[in-house]
């Protein structure tokens, strides 16, 4: 019997080490699927567009031959930096972010605010409604919009000059920004909304039940109470909105079809896609790529900072 428990010991040890270590690498095995997808969908594109970034493609002659590839080194980027049309595009989309982001983020946020006070009904319908827009796919949604924008076929402009009000030129030179800019804010303030709706709702009643002891009132409770709390949602929506701004792609790339104040370098994703499949430059196309990343990164986390230093932290 003595023997037996002393030959055990060993093996219990060593089933306790085992089962130690299972459960140990037991949180590695649910992330390894999403590791997978991440490296093959997002870094593996990134180094191979790195890479292809640094060659040239050229033509001898008439350019009616094939087209040889050589190393380019960093020129790519020096023409990137020199390239009027890269910054004209950027400039473009800067200013449609400066004037959208703070009006689609200002929406959401009262949007939110009302879904979470005590005096709105039906808030599931409206928490419903207003999200319906994004769960619209944005090519289908950029069709719709172009739709009620096309002169000839839109019901707002014909409803205007009905009614002697002029017709609106919703595709002109000097609108058609804002046109794409209205696209994105009916798209994407209901998904902002609800992160900011659950950030409210992520507050203890405590704290609401305290200010209407002291007083406060309701604009006082949402003024001075949850929109501080729910600051770091609004800088995760900031956030968010600048890298899709600086992605602007769909709305006008649809738009294209029934404007033509839209140019092939309108936003820099668009100029990307036109120097890759309209000129067959992939190397130019993918250097675009690279350095509007960049330009992505820097604006993102310097808006982090920013916000962190107010923050004081």
């Amino acid at each position: 019997m003595a023997l037996e428990s002393v030959t055990s010991l060993p093996q219990t040890s060593w089933s306790r080490s085992w089962s130690l270590r299972r459960r140990a690498f037991t949180p590695y095995l649910f992330l390894l699927p999403f590791g997978i997808l991440f490296l093959l969908f997002f870094i593996v594109p990134i180094v191979y567009a790195v890479y292809e970034s640094l060659f040239r493609s050229q033509r001898s002659g008439l350019g009616l031959g094939a087209a040889t590839v050589s190393f380019n080194g960093l020129g790519n980027f020096a023409d990137v930096i020199h390239d009027p049309n890269f910054y004209t595009s950027v400039g473009r989309v800067l200013l449609y972010g400066i004037v959208q982001v703070p009006v689609m983020l200002g929406l959401a946020l009262v949007l939110a605010l009302l879904l979470d006070s005590t005096v709105v009904r039906f808030k599931a319908f409206f928490r419903l409604a207003f999200f319906v827009p994004y769960a619209i796919p944005g090519i289908i949604a950029a069709l719709l919009w172009g739709y009620l924008y096309d002169p000839a076929l839109s019901p707002i402009v014909k409803g205007a000059s009905a009614l002697g009000l002029g017709t609106p030129d919703f595709l002109g030179s000097s609108s058609v920004l804002w046109s794409i800019a209205n696209i994105a804010t009916w798209a994407w303030t209901g998904y902002n909304m609800l992160i900011i709706f659950a950030a409210l709702q992520a507050i203890p009643t405590e704290i609401y039940e305290s200010a209407r002891i002291d007083g406060s009132s309701g604009f006082h409770i949402a003024w001075h109470i949850k929109i501080p709390l729910v600051a770091p949602a609004l800088v995760l929506t900031g956030i968010f909105s600048i890298i899709g701004t600086l992605q602007l792609f769909n709305e006008p790339q649809v738009l294209t079809a029934i404007s033509n104040n839209i140019s092939t370098s309108f936003t820099p994703n668009l100029y990307a896609y036109y120097t890759a499949f309209g000129n067959n430059n992939y190397y130019y196309a993918a250097t675009i790529s690279v350095v509007l990343a960049l330009v992505t990164c820097v604006l993102s986390f310097g808006f982090l900072r920013v916000t962190q230093r107010q923050a004081g932290v």
